[in-house]
Formats: structure tokens, C-alpha cells, sequence
């Protein structure tokens, strides 16, 4: 149900202009409704059943019918007279830079004006610029009328729709002309991420700790059982080790101390790798590895591999992101 906010309109600046908003949008409706009315009489069909079952009324209609163009320029009379004060306001407040802007702005205003029958029903667009500039002053809220929101619905529909598919043909043509070597390459890795290699060192030292932090500290103790074990077991099945237990008299310490000590080395060792990942000091390693693959725009690298494995990578990105793409949002709020 569409209500008026009279607290708004009481408030306004421009009460005189709303109250012209709500008469011209009531001629407009009547104008329309007499328009789609005469339309309808024009057929002969509806004129014989006017004439048989209501005579009185064909009667009284029929000299309206064949002088229609006179009543309708009635209203258009009075609709270019609204634009006209208008436009002198516009003027005179100095709405806009220059004198002609104004029916060039408010075109739609104008074109229902033509005394043409295909135009005529496009000043159904003057009741569209009314409703919107009372709903932009917050006067009336259209956002709650059934109406609007199956117009919005299908609008934003249409509209995901082609905004869907341009979007994916564009990524498309991006993705082909990857494959036939576009210079794309080169300007992400030395425009883009060359000089952004400080801030990705960072933030993947940063992801790193943190992930190193979350998943190793609170289980280093399982960790470290699990390598022990592990070595533990991996020693058990050499050879050579075996061996060291025939040794006479201290073959079997021998054997089980090389066992302790192994794996207490591997464990120490992996344990340490993780800490140091864990802290802030992997940045200088995370950095190495950044400046290993982001080489900057002077450095020799073998072509094929520097377009592969990044064009491949690029092209995967894409994949996902018209994937994502493909997603149709406004399915989801069907019933």
C-alpha cells in the first residue's frame, strides 16, 4: 500500500511543486486511461456491442471518439504549460549552468507531448519521473508496493543476466588472448606485481606465522610423537642398521642409541622449522622466495617457462572467477 508521508511533505521546501507532483500524476492517469479507453473504442466490434447493449452511452461517447485529438490536446495543453513554469523556475533559481539544459534533461517530459498515437503512451514516463522524484524526497516510499518489487525483481534479474554474460565473454577474450601470447603477462608481473613484491612478502609471512601458529603449536607434542615414530619405524626397516646388532656385546646399544639420536635430530629439526615459520623471522625467507618468482622487468628467464607457468596460472583465476560469475543470485530468492 503506498502512503503519503505528510510529516515530509509539511516540512518540505517545495510543498507547491509536490502538490503540482500529485495533480499532474492524477491528469496523467486520466489522460492515460482516457487514451487506452479510445483505443479500445477504435475497434468496430467494440463499437456494434457499445451500440446494441449500451446505446446510450456509444451515443454520448461516438462525437468524443471523432474528435479525440481535440480533447487530447486539452491535456497536452496543460501538461506543456507545468513544463513551461517549470522551466522558468529552473531559470530563475539557476538550477542549471545553462538556459537550454533543462528540456534536454527532462526529455521524457516532452516526448509524450507529440500528438502521435505510438508516443502518446510514453508519457506513461511522466508518471514515472513524478513517482520516483516524490519517492526521492522520501514524500511517499514505493519500496513496499508489490509492484516495485516484481519490477525490481525482474530488473535486477535482466540485468545480472547480461551484466553475467558480458562479463564472462570479456574474461573469455582475456583468456585467448593469453593463449596467443598477449603482452598481459608481462604487465601483471612487472606493473603489477613486481612492485607490490614488498607487500605479498608480508602478507605471506604474515598468513604463514599465522597458520603456522594455529596449526603446529598447539600440536607440536602429537608432531613430535609422530616423527619419532616415524623415524623409529623408517630405521627399523634398514639394512645396514639391522646389521649393527650382531655386533658382539654392544651391537644392540649401539643400535638403539643411533635410533634416539636420529630421531631426536629429525624431530629437533622439523620442530625448529616450524618455529622459525611460526615467528616473524620467516620474512627473509618468504622474501627469497617472492623475489624468486617475481623477477623484475630486467632479469634474464627462460621465455617459455616465465609465459607457462604464469599464463597457466592467470588462466586458472579467470576459470574460477567466471565460475563465480556463472552464479545466478536472483534464483536464490525465488520462492
Amino acid at each position: 500500500m503506498l502512503k503519503i508521508n505528510r510529516e515530509n511533505l509539511k516540512s518540505s521546501h517545495q510543498l507547491t511543486w509536490f502538490i503540482i507532483d500529485f495533480l499532474m500524476l492524477g491528469l496523467i492517469i486520466i489522460n492515460l486511461a482516457f487514451i487506452i479507453w479510445d483505443s479500445v473504442y477504435n475497434f468496430i466490434a467494440i463499437q456494434n456491442a457499445l451500440a446494441e447493449h449500451l446505446p446510450a452511452l456509444q451515443a454520448a461517447y461516438h462525437p468524443i471518439h471523432e474528435n479525440f485529438i481535440l480533447y487530447d490536446s486539452m491535456f497536452v495543453a496543460v501538461f506543456l504549460t507545468e513544463f513551461f513554469v517549470r522551466w522558468g523556475y529552473a531559470l530563475k533559481a539557476k538550477v542549471y549552468d545553462r538556459w537550454y539544459f533543462y528540456p534536454f534533461i527532462h526529455w521524457y517530459d516532452l516526448i509524450g507531448c507529440i500528438p502521435v498515437g505510438s508516443l502518446r503512451f510514453l508519457r506513461v514516463l511522466r508518471v514515472i519521473s513524478i513517482v520516483y522524484r516524490l519517492h526521492q524526497y522520501k514524500i511517499i516510499d514505493v519500496t513496499g508496493t508489490g509492484l516495485y518489487r516484481f519490477v525490481n525483481f525482474y530488473y535486477e534479474a535482466f540485468m545480472e543476466e547480461l551484466s553475467d554474460r558480458i562479463v564472462a565473454k570479456v574474461l573469455s577474450g582475456v583468456q585467448h588472448e593469453l593463449t596467443l601470447g598477449s603482452s598481459l603477462f608481462e604487465k601483471i608481473q612487472n606493473d603489477i606485481l613486481y612492485p607490490r613484491r614488498e607487500m605479498l612478502s608480508e602478507w605471506i609471512s604474515t598468513r604463514v606465522a599465522e597458520a603456522a601458529q594455529e596449526g603446529y603449536i598447539p600440536n607440536r607434542g602429537a608432531l613430535r610423537s609422530y616423527l619419532e615414530a616415524r623415524v623409529d619405524h623408517a630405521l627399523e626397516q634398514n639394512m645396514e642398521l639391522s646389521r649393527l646388532k650382531y655386533l658382539p656385546v654392544v651391537g644392540s646399544t649401539i643400535k638403539d642409541t643411533l635410533e634416539d639420536a636420529v630421531g631426536d635430530i629429525v624431530a629437533n629439526v622439523i620442530q625448529q622449522i616450524l618455529e622459525d615459520l611460526a615467528s616473524s623471522s620467516n620474512h627473509g625467507f618468504i622474501e627469497d622466495i617472492v623475489n624468486a618468482f617475481i623477477r623484475g622487468p630486467g632479469a634474464s628467464q627462460n621465455k617459455e617457462e616465465r609465459n607457462e607457468a604464469l599464463i597457466a596460472l592467470i588462466i586458472e583465476i579467470i576459470d574460477a572467477i567466471k565460475v563465480q560469475v556463472r552464479v545466478k543470485r536472483w534464483r536464490e530468492q525465488l520462492p
